[in-house]
């Protein structure tokens, strides 16, 4: 079986051939240099992702309504949080709490210097402390793996290759030509144009729905108790479906543990995460291997004892 992380490789080779062809087309049309319409899309893309990816934080904070909060304010999660970082070798994040009743949690920030872990007001009445350590153990694997920093490049590549067709799209739409001087078959540059954002857009879902598997597997080892986090999102599916979000952008969707957008068709199709049912069963066939049953021992993190926050 593929492992997630050579599963987000070869998606990524499969996006990186997508950008390929589409850039191409672009430089051939309007630069009559395959290489040029290349530099073109990324240099647009590259524009926005990486202020994405330097304000990530502040931005999915703003846009999921979350707030920062002192250790003080929610002393449960900020207990669990503390004990669990030094597992993963990081400082122990900054809280933000969702004034949300539907039951869920995300992790965001490109290390784990700016990381924040949020969780909603209605996980925090839902789960018990096992099930809390559980969902907080896999957001903190997603700081872990650097995973804003995956995503944000797979949405680069995502990005330039909507750029490019767009581009391209316009200029035949305005009657201009390839300046290549390269007659491209209509049928195959209408497939590409279209196709191309189509097939990027769900390679992106696919990487996120990968790195979603990895955070369910690095969280579930490192504390050594799958069965928790397979009990969490029981709860949580059953939560999120009865009461789903009303308020945020879907477009934040794979952040969550859980999708909390049920109520949009889009996320329905377009699913940022695995099937819960194959997450749970996965869960349960790694608690009975002898191998996740030992939690792993913490690693030393510069200049913070094990139980205490980063430095300010």
């Amino acid at each position: 079986m593929i492992g997630p992380r050579l599963r987000t490789l070869l998606l990524f080779g499969v996006i990186i051939a997508l950008f390929v062809v589409v850039g191409g087309l672009l430089g051939d049309y309007l630069f009559g240099s395959a290489l040029a319409g290349l530099l073109v899309a990324l240099a647009l893309s590259l524009a926005i992702n990486l202020l994405t990816y330097f304000f990530c934080d502040r931005i999915i904070l703003w846009t999921s309504g979350a707030h920062l909060v002192r250790d003080d304010e929610v002393p449960r999660l900020a207990a669990i949080v503390r004990e669990l970082a030094p597992l993963f070798g990081l400082r122990a994040p900054r809280l933000a709490l969702v004034d949300s009743p539907t039951p869920n949690a995300f992790a965001t920030g490109r290390d784990d210097r700016h990381a924040v872990v949020a969780a909603t007001v209605g996980i925090l009445h839902l789960l018990n402390d096992r099930e809390l350590r559980a969902v907080i153990a896999h957001e903190l694997a997603h700081v872990k793996d650097r995973d804003i920093l995956v995503m944000t490049f797979a949405a680069t590549l995502a990005g330039a290759i909507s750029y490019a067709a767009q581009m391209v799209i316009f200029s035949t739409l305005l009657g201009g030509r390839s300046r290549g001087g390269n007659n491209v078959n209509p049928v195959f540059l209408v497939l590409a144009l279209i196709g191309a954002p189509i097939g990027a857009m769900l390679v992106q879902l696919a990487i996120s729905r990968s790195r979603e598997s990895r955070a369910d597997e690095v969280g579930a080892r490192t504390i050594g108790d799958p069965n928790a986090l397979a009990d969490a999102l029981a709860k949580l599916e059953t939560a999120n479906a009865n009461r789903p979000m009303t308020k945020g952008s879907p477009a934040a969707a794979s952040l969550f543990i859980v999708n909390p957008f049920r109520g949009s068709s889009f996320a329905a199709i377009f699913s940022t995460h695995p099937p819960i049912a194959k997450r749970i069963a996965r869960l349960r066939a790694m608690a009975s291997e002898t191998t996740y049953r030992v939690p792993i021992r913490a690693p030393q993190v510069a200049g913070v004892a094990p139980g205490r926050s980063r430095p300010a």
